[in-house]
């Protein structure tokens, strides 16, 4: 199961909307919504990583919240996150062509927050360089995979998008450990 729209933790704004479950259930329609409460209980169970998605649109910085993000290939060098369709984000990093994964520290959470949540000003105070792509490349991070577009292949209520990896990096020897998702909140620590 992806991301609620961005990231994690939905409950409202521009760039979250419902968790899998937590729809207003069609009447009549109660074996569907428990169901589907079920299936998040049972998938917020595997602990992922934390990630900002990253672009350029229109000179303008953007970025969002992912947890659903994976490797798929070494040749050719491909990377995949899954984004819902009702992000306001996605489509300007969709129209830029191009994005960098940033993959979050444990004491990056206030970032995945701003990240996650509608606005204009995601980036202020936020330290990034452009990477080879001119996507944000945040300070702090584990590490960043730079990447074009290959594909968007459409699964259900989101995309699937496919990144050729044209740079990749690892953060500081000394930066923390990850940030992970597991079971609806933040873990910093084991």
């Amino acid at each position: 199961m992806g991301d609620p729209v961005d990231g994690p933790g939905a409950t409202g704004g521009d760039d979250f909307g419902l968790w899998l479950g937590d729809h207003t259930p069609v009447p009549g329609d109660d074996r569907g919504a428990v169901h589907a409460r079920h299936q998040r209980d049972v998938l917020g169970r595997f602990a992922t990583g934390v990630t900002v998605v990253t672009a350029v649109h229109e000179g303008e910085p953007v970025g969002l919240t992912c947890q659903s993000f994976s490797s798929v290939s070494l040749e050719p060098p491909l990377v995949l996150f899954c984004v819902s369709r009702t992000s306001s984000t996605w489509p300007r990093v969709r129209s830029a062509g191009h994005f960098c994964v940033n993959v979050l520290a444990a004491d990056q959470q206030p970032l995945a927050e701003a990240m996650a949540v509608r606005g204009p000003h995601k980036f202020t105070g936020v330290d990034w360089r452009p990477g080879v792509t001119g996507s944000p490349v945040v300070a702090g991070t584990l590490a960043h995979v730079d990447c074009r577009i290959e594909a968007v292949h459409p699964a259900g209520d989101h995309d699937v998008v496919i990144g050729h990896v044209l740079d990749l990096g690892l953060g500081s020897p000394t930066t923390p450990a990850p940030l992970l998702f597991h079971r609806g909140g933040y873990l910093t620590e084991g």
